[in-house]
């Protein structure tokens, strides 16, 4: 499923000014090898909502190469950090290297394993928490993010409209489309948020905490 008429996304890919090389890198080899990553438009987005929050501190859950990383890295002021997050050594080996070459090493801790628990783990609150992991633990990034945002902060998701299967009837065997759409009920009825999907790319979800 098309979420936006194929036209409006070349109209929109059509007006985005060239990314650097790496930026342009990283879209390649994701594309290549299948890598999912937010692509340009989502990340300009991401920049400007991370930019207008002032944010700090931001915890970045599911980074794979590091493609959002720099959109966020590059966001923050200095002295901030995002928290890079992957379970595959090699993502985050790969992840460093464009790091540096970007120019947003300094602002980026990389962290390896399972995102929830390195969350639970890293100590303090954060004003940006961006969801990007299996899609089935939707639901328990739910819990376990929203004690960790300061007051205003912003919890952000992609693929809250998983290529649309969420608007159809999900079968008890499909537990990513099930996570998903159990993450966006949350979203919408909890009193701690104003919540928001875009409906861009996957669908993209910001939260502010009340």
């Amino acid at each position: 499923m098309n979420i936006t008429h194929p036209s409006i996304d070349q109209y929109i890919a059509s007006l985005l000014p060239i990314r650097d090389p790496v930026l342009r890198e990283m879209e390649s080899l994701a594309k290549r090898r299948n890598i999912p990553i937010i692509g340009p438009v989502v990340g300009r987005i991401m920049n400007q909502l991370v930019c207008l929050k002032k944010a700090r501190r931001v915890f970045e859950m599911g980074s794979a190469i590091g493609y959002s990383t720099i959109w966020i890295a590059r966001a923050l002021r200095e002295g901030s950090m995002v928290y890079f997050t992957d379970t595959n050594p090699n993502n985050a080996r790969r992840a460093a290297r464009f790091f540096e070459r970007a120019g947003v090493n300094r602002k980026v801790t990389i962290l390896i394993g399972n995102a929830i628990d390195l969350l639970r783990r890293t100590p303090g609150k954060f004003d940006v928490i961006f969801n990007d992991i299996d899609k089935e633990q939707y639901p328990e990034v739910f819990r376990c993010a929203l004690p960790r945002l300061r007051k205003g902060g912003l919890l952000i998701a992609d693929n809250a409209l998983w290529n649309g299967r969420v608007t159809k009837s999900v079968t008890k065997h499909d537990a990513a489309t099930r996570g998903v759409a159990e993450f966006n009920r949350l979203i919408y009825s909890s009193p701690e948020l104003f919540s928001t999907i875009l409906p861009v790319r996957d669908g993209f979800a910001v939260c502010r905490k009340l």
